[in-house]
């Protein structure tokens, strides 16, 4: 009797697990549909359908946990309940990322180049001249890189919104002119800005923006008042110049099949990762901090490519560049190679290696 009595407790647990279960995943799938539909549909005369929609999805799921044992205990409900899901998965996997749509100034273009040898052709490099009410006069350039002549590749961080999330920039020493920094960003359409909710949802195209420090550095230390820091990293010079050619590879790659930018999965950080394991597979070790890209440093530290003289704390201070350019503007010098020269003050300047100096 008490081993049929403990059976038919454990059946019953059984199934309300299933169907507590089930009624989650209609919850969160609800949601994460509802929010979908949100970022995708236009606006306007849909904004009030979809709001309604929202809350009107989100109280049947709600009520789908409590009556979940009758309304889903039908083989039949569950399965049209999971093809009417799958058939908006369907949807939404299948929305095309785009190159022509009516996109802000700042990544209205793709660079592009020649490479011959070790000399490399960068058109459309981007150098606005910013004034400090975040207006700006457009300009693109070309500019001849000499691969031979790298001499540093420098990790920087901009803080807007709290310690945990940076935006990563690369920024790529040459001995015989300016720095070139390359920066994987959203690419916005004009009067878009940015949303980590739509940086789930398929709202951003992926860009890759070549750019002189004077205008995607400066514009986040000294026009939008970002906290940003800059990091020399350790690398041998044959891995500088992979990851050079890195960001070249990617840029045919997003001229000829554009990508959604993804918050987690897609971002400036992940992708950096990426092409640094095309380089060389075991190079970085996984971790959650790519994730949380504002620990980054933190983890660039615990692998070894930054100089073990400092401890981090050390690191934070002398890498933050808002206190040395914080009064540029009053100062005879501000050409673009005076901010880089300033950005650069008082940090340890490691040489190119010959082997990697990562910690195994």
């Amino acid at each position: 009797m008490h081993n049929i009595g403990f059976r038919q407790f454990i059946q019953a647990l059984v199934m309300f697990l299933v169907h507590a279960g089930f009624a989650l995943g209609v919850l969160l799938s609800s949601i994460w549909l509802c929010l979908a539909l949100w970022i995708q549909l236009p606006g306007g005369k849909w904004t009030s359908i979809i709001l309604i929609s929202l809350w009107a999805l989100f109280a049947l799921s709600i009520l789908g946990i409590y009556v979940s044992q009758h309304v889903f205990s039908r083989q039949k409900d569950r399965v049209i309940y999971l093809l009417v899901f799958a058939l908006s998965l369907l949807w939404y996997f299948n929305i095309p990322a785009k190159q022509d749509r009516d996109w802000d100034p700042e990544v209205s273009r793709i660079f592009n180049y020649q490479k011959q040898g070790s000399l490399v052709t960068i058109n459309n490099v981007r150098n606005f001249a910013w004034k400090s009410d975040g207006r700006y006069d457009e300009r693109w350039e070309s500019r001849k890189y000499d691969l031979d002549q790298l001499t540093g590749v420098n990790v920087i961080t901009s803080y807007w919104m709290g310690p945990q999330i940076a935006h990563t920039l690369v920024s790529f020493d040459f001995a015989n002119q300016r720095p070139l920094v390359f920066s994987i960003e959203i690419r916005k359409e004009r009067q878009e800005s940015f949303s980590a909710i739509g940086g789930f949802f398929r709202q951003f195209e992926l860009s890759l923006i070549a750019a002189d420090e004077e205008d995607i550095v400066y514009t986040r230390s000294n026009i939008r008042h970002e906290q940003v820091y800059f990091f020399p990293v350790k690398m041998p010079k044959a891995a500088m110049q992979a990851l050079f050619i890195e960001y070249l590879k990617k840029s045919d790659e997003l001229a000829a099949t554009p990508k959604w930018y993804n918050t987690v999965t897609s971002n400036c950080t992940t992708i950096i990762f990426d092409m640094a394991q095309a380089i060389e597979e075991s190079l970085l070790p996984k971790d959650y901090r790519l994730l949380v890209s504002g620990y980054l440093p933190n983890y660039l530290y615990d692998i070894g490519v930054l100089d073990q003289r400092w401890d981090m704390a050390q690191w934070y201070q002398h890498a933050h560049i808002n206190p040395r350019t914080a009064d540029l503007n009053l100062q005879q010098d501000q050409t673009g190679l005076q901010y880089s020269k300033r950005i650069r003050q008082g940090l340890l300047q490691p040489q190119a290696l010959e082997n990697s100096a990562i910690k195994p």
